[in-house]
């Protein structure tokens, strides 16, 4: 029978029986109409399709269906080593999918750090919200190579992002932007961490909602990821990419409406710099996105008038940054008490590699909030007696069940207090007798024992009496009484006004 095959165009009759198989169409192929294939790095062969379907070499051209006057196509495939097996693969526990990672170097030699900026591409977190580890359970660092850990070619790793982080995350990666508002951190530090985690994640994968969205709580396209607060003090070895913003992320994943939205927000991203000292004009070069080039080039080469006056779009920049660093040091030196509030103070978690339990484990907030509410629980029912921290020499015998004395002495306690607060609000009245009366609660708890961080906050609070000449229980109750003759301010205000009092004296202290 006869049958024609489409070969670059071209369209060749043969004859063969019906019988003929379609491995040997194959050689007839290569034999008559020279079909050259390569054996380099690239492995390259026939495939005959019939109707949609690619043939198989064992089957014969009858049980296929095909009769005289039939059309075979005749394609010639190619196929990657580094496509048929991936070096590793790495399992994401916030997704629950496995990811392949293809690599063509020598991965003994490849170092962690370049392992981890492979992810984060392909996963679009930051490489300062996850870590690696082994199937051991054996955590990453970032200065040594894969060979240092036994790792070989095949290995599934697993990618862990911080405790409490998985719905947050998620809610990041779907561009959900209540998910992501309900489940930022209490923590200041780390709420304005998760902020710049999620503006990146935003850029990265194109989700313009969540990215205005974060724009308008304060949030700058200009400034670095960075590392947790809990690695603030590590960050000289910590790994390069977290230089990186949210703008460069979305030049190079080619994100051209965010680009617009955060050069529109402010002129200034169009300077800031990778830390490999690239502006996002050159990341966009170098992954060849054209659409985002043509646009950066284009605002880059465009003018501003300012106050009848014109200047170049890089004149300009540099004129703004200048200001905008006039005007942050200005506000520092302003403000040096309220910003001192949002750095790390005594008691903090700092967390070095290689010492501490790692808190990346990927472990949920609903499994994070439920041991506190059992803690609580717990902390709700009555105290065993323990006579080797509580002086019980003045309290009387709690096993003859009477209660009279034991509340006779909570009320001459309360006396005793009330006594004390009452003569320094008559020392305060002497000073100025325009001040209004101020009483705190009564200390009904004083013999409970401090945590072990008591001794730091007393050796601590010895200075800021000195200074005074009062106690700090005396001088919150000297500050809540100046505030509270602000009659005509709410009591929050007023409370407000109390802190920064307080706040003043101790850093006078």
């Amino acid at each position: 029978m006869r049958v024609y095959i489409c070969f670059e165009g071209s369209c060749e009759p043969f004859e063969v029986p019906p019988d003929q198989t379609v491995g040997a169409m194959k050689q007839m192929m290569k034999n008559n109409v020279l079909v050259q294939l390569s054996d380099g790095m690239q492995q390259q062969y026939l495939e005959l399709s019939y109707g949609g379907a690619a043939l198989q070499d064992r089957w014969a051209l009858c049980d296929v269906g095909i009769t005289s006057g039939s059309a075979i196509r005749c394609l010639i495939k190619v196929l990657k080593h580094s496509e048929k097996r991936p070096v590793m693969r790495v399992f994401n526990a916030v997704t629950g999918q496995t990811v392949p990672i293809m690599r063509s170097e020598a991965l003994p030699h490849v170092s962690v750090a370049r392992l981890k900026t492979v992810v984060s591409m392909q996963s679009g977190l930051p490489v300062s919200t996850f870590r690696l580890s082994t199937p051991a359970g054996v955590q990453l660092y970032d200065c040594n190579q894969l060979q240092d850990y036994a790792i070989e070619v095949g290995t599934t790793l697993r990618l862990d992002t911080w405790d409490g982080w998985v719905e947050f995350l998620q809610g990041c990666l779907l561009g959900h932007k209540l998910t992501v508002q309900s489940h930022l951190s209490e923590k200041k530090l780390v709420m304005r961490f998760q902020l710049q985690v999620a503006l990146y994640i935003a850029a990265s994968l194109g989700h313009l909602d969540l990215a205005g969205w974060l724009l308008e709580r304060g949030t700058h396209a200009e400034k670095p990821v960075g590392v947790h607060p809990y690695r603030q003090w590590c960050h000289q070895t910590a790994h390069r990419d977290t230089g990186k913003c949210p703008i460069h992320i979305a030049a190079e994943s080619n994100q051209l409406l965010i680009l617009k939205l955060f050069i529109t927000k402010n002129l200034l991203t169009l300077a800031c710099r990778d830390p490999g000292g690239r502006d996002p004009l050159k990341v966009a070069i170098q992954h060849g996105h054209r659409d985002c080039v043509r646009y950066l080039a284009n605002k880059l080469c465009s003018v501003v008038s300012i106050s009848k006056m014109s200047l170049p779009m890089r004149v300009y920049l540099q004129i703004k940054s200048w200001v905008s660093l006039g005007q942050n040091s200005a506000a520092s030196n302003r403000c040096q008490l309220i910003s001192a509030v949002f750095t790390a103070r005594v008691g903090d978690t700092l967390l070095v590699d290689g010492f501490n339990k790692p808190n990346m484990s990927s472990k949920s907030r609903k499994a994070m909030t439920k041991p506190c509410r059992e803690l609580k629980a717990k902390a709700l029912q009555p105290l065993p007696p323990i006579s080797n921290l509580l002086s019980v020499s003045h309290l009387p015998s709690l096993q003859s069940g009477n209660t009279g004395d034991f509340k006779e002495m909570h009320k001459k306690k309360r006396q005793d207090v009330k006594s004390r607060d009452d003569g320094l609000l008559d020392k305060i009245s002497k000073d100025d007798s325009s001040l209004s009366k101020f009483t705190l609660p009564p200390i009904t708890r004083e013999c409970i024992p401090r945590p072990n961080s008591s001794h730091i906050l007393t050796a601590s609070l010895e200075p800021l009496s000195h200074h005074c000449g009062r106690t700090p229980r005396e001088n919150a109750i000297y500050c809540l009484t100046i505030a509270s003759t602000f009659t005509e301010k709410p009591w929050l205000k007023q409370m407000s006004i109390a802190r920064t009092l307080i706040r003043k004296r101790v850093h006078m202290a």
